[in-house]
């Protein structure tokens, strides 16, 4: 069974930065495709950015050019550098693991592929 923390998240002013962290135990993390979604008030959750277990990236277009995520598998962690941050990236961020990719390469930018998830970390932005 995988186990997932996020931290980092917090209050910031639009235009600021937070590195958001996933850190993972109970399996075998280097084998995992890591996602990041989040969730604002009323909303659906959204795919934010995902890793594949060889280190591929994807992101969603809103946050394409600010956001980078990373891993450290040495520390079975996960991070999301969130840089020039707007009103509009406040949400509750979720790390998510999936061990279901056919090839290296793979992470999903659907939240039904995902296997575990965390609890999640407020990020809120104020304008």
């Amino acid at each position: 069974q995988v186990q997932l923390v996020e931290s980092g998240g917090g209050l910031v002013q639009a235009g600021g930065s937070l590195r958001l962290s996933c850190v993972a135990s109970g399996g075998t993390f280097r084998s995992k495709a890591i996602g990041w979604f989040r969730q604002a008030p009323g909303e659906e959750r959204e795919f934010v950015a995902a890793i594949s277990s060889s280190g591929m990236t994807y992101y969603a277009d809103s946050v394409k050019g600010r956001f980078t995520i990373s891993r450290d598998n040495a520390k079975d962690t996960v991070y999301l550098q969130m840089n020039s941050l707007k009103f509009e990236d406040t949400a509750v961020y979720y790390c998510a693991a999936g061990s279901r990719a056919q090839y290296p390469d793979y992470a999903s930018r659907r939240r039904t592929w995902y296997d575990y998830w965390g609890q999640g970390t407020q990020v809120t932005v104020s304008s």
